[in-house]
């Protein structure tokens, strides 16, 4: 027997969204537990259908999205934050998704070429050790001439500069004893990849020693491509002692900026991955270090610490009648009837509490009195005069009805908005740990009404 019958499919083919209406909170502003992120309107059994596609592109967005701007948190703003996790993805539509959520919570660039290319992402990464190690020496190089920045002279041998650079450091009074012979191997792979990369070389600098090797090779080939009026992108550390190395590095840079006079040499970008995450980037801050930008892959399109985000969706009003949703866990009682959402801001700029109203009843206004009530704690309440009152949902999607669509934002615009949000918010509510909770209520008169409903709704027992 079929698992479905036919006439279903027929009807799916019949139905569309036109007498649909969708209402969301815009892409990039913070969001918090019983607000609802969408509100969606329209025949009930077309909504149904769209439960499963709504839940999975919200949860996985919202997921990510909140895990690159935790990150973002911990490493700081002066941080660039780049993008690894493309192989580590949940398939290529959660990398090219991961790609996309992860610049909108913050992140400067991905390594992820098609996200690139089909979002405007900037794109950032470096070769492999697999390329390092196909190399065996700098004879395996063809091509050897480099134009000058400028196209002003061509360099016919810059293998040679790259020797002559490399000789120069080792006899360097500054530098002795730091290093010895150095992997010819890797000086052919770095300096193929500045044929070819001159603009955006960036070495990784860990496939045989970092500082025996890597360092030493990768100071050669940048000040040959200074000679040519390039300049060096700088190194990533992969693995080993990241605070340490990149101390150390940091220290050969600035020998070599004095040493050969070389101007802002001592300021070459480290950048370090190697299975970063929160805890690892606080650990580094806590220990001291000399990394610029944080390659992280794993820990963050897969969002290890949570795998998956609770959004649920709840019928909260059919044909005009608010429905509830009551369970012995107070926290999955649905809050009933179509809504109204607003956020209210304090006389220092930072948001004070969400508050949630019926659709009829008047808004918040700008310093009024309004009582705001936990849903379910009696005792919870506070009074609020609201300097700034903003309405969350807006409409997306206005079907077939006369209200105004709003327009969507260019992925640089979320991503800016998702900043300022988390910006505006106030320190002790964005703590890593133990944060001051952030108030949602609802308004005295909905408060009122969730209790009567839960009231009418709830069996009464007997007790024999």
């Amino acid at each position: 027997m079929p698992a479905c019958e036919d006439d279903f499919f027929e009807y799916l083919r019949s139905i569309d969204c036109s007498d649909v209406e969708v209402y969301a909170i815009p892409e990039g502003y913070a969001v918090f537990p019983k607000v609802p992120l969408m509100r969606i309107e329209g025949p009930v059994a077309v909504v149904q259908l769209l439960e499963t596609p709504f839940l999975s592109l919200v949860n996985y967005a919202s997921l990510v999205t909140t895990n690159a701007a935790r990150h973002r948190l911990v490493a700081g703003k002066s941080k660039n934050l780049l993008e690894f996790g493309l192989r580590r993805a949940q398939g290529p539509d959660g990398g090219i998704s991961a790609s996309r959520y992860c610049y909108m919570g913050g992140f400067d660039a991905t390594s992820n070429v098609a996200a690139g290319r089909l979002f405007g992402i900037p794109i950032r990464g470096t070769h492999s050790h697999a390329f390092v190690s196909s190399f065996m020496g700098l004879d395996e190089i063809t091509d050897k001439t480099l134009t000058s920045s400028d196209g002003s002279n061509t360099c016919e041998d810059f293998i040679s500069l790259v020797q002559n650079w490399l000789i120069r450091i080792q006899d360097s009074s500054s530098l002795h004893g730091t290093f010895g012979e150095t992997s010819q191997s890797e000086l052919a792979a770095f300096t193929s990849y500045a044929l070819a990369f001159p603009n955006s070389f960036l070495a990784l600098v860990d496939t045989y020693d970092v500082m025996r090797s890597g360092v030493p090779n990768f100071c050669a080939v940048a000040l040959a491509l200074n000679d040519m009026g390039y300049k060096a992108v700088g190194i990533r550390l992969d693995s080993g002692d990241l605070a340490y190395l990149s101390v150390e590095a940091r220290k050969f840079f600035h020998a070599v900026e004095k040493e050969f006079v070389v101007v802002g040499f001592g300021k070459t970008s480290i950048t370090a991955s190697n299975d970063l995450n929160e805890e690892t980037i606080d650990a580094l801050n806590k220990q001291g270090h000399e990394v610029d930008a944080f390659g992280i892959g794993t820990y963050l399109v897969t969002c290890y610490a949570q795998a998956a985000l609770g959004c649920v969706f709840k019928l909260v009003e059919i044909n005009k009648q608010p429905r509830i949703k009551l369970s012995e866990d107070v926290m999955k009682v649905s809050i009933p009837c179509k809504k109204k959402c607003y956020r209210l801001y304090g006389k220092e700029g930072y948001p004070l509490v969400d508050i949630m109203t019926g659709e009829d009843e008047p808004g918040p206004k700008i310093g009024e009195r309004l009582l705001c009530r936990h849903p379910f704690n009696e005792s919870k309440r506070a009074y609020v005069v609201p300097q700034h009152v903003e309405e969350l949902l807006k409409c997306y999607w206005p079907g077939n009805s006369s209200n105004s669509r709003e327009e969507l934002p260019s992925i640089h615009e979320i991503r800016t908005r998702c900043i300022h949000h988390l910006d505006r918010m106030r320190p002790d509510h964005m703590r890593r740990l133990n944060p001051t909770p952030y108030k949602v209520s609802v308004s005295a008169k909905l408060y009122d009404f969730i209790h009567f409903l839960w009231l009418n709704e709830a069996p009464v027992g007997e007790l024999q």
